[in-house]
């Protein structure tokens, strides 16, 4: 479950970095990588910042998912009807 948490944190970080570099306008990060462009062109490092946004938010969904399914279900039920009768 820590290497779930850590590894969601760790792709969470790296999905705000790249989703920083990018701007709609051509304008942002992206374009001050001139060695890029020179070699893939403006269009095709767009193109590749954005596949890896995509595959990082899909990677963030399946990791969620992860963490999801390994969450102990009795636990946290018996805690909340605890918590439900301490209250009454």
């Amino acid at each position: 479950m820590t290497i779930i948490l850590i590894l969601g944190i760790i792709v969470a970080i790296l999905l705000m970095l790249i989703i920083l570099v990018q701007n709609p306008k051509g304008g942002g990060l992206a374009s001050n990588f001139s060695q890029g462009n020179q070699i893939f062109g403006v269009e095709k490092t767009t193109d590749i910042v954005e596949k890896i946004t995509w595959g990082g938010a899909v990677l963030i969904l399946i990791i969620s998912l992860l963490a999801a399914s390994f969450t102990p279900k009795g636990k946290n039920q018996q805690g909340a009807r605890q918590a439900t009768e301490k209250s009454k």
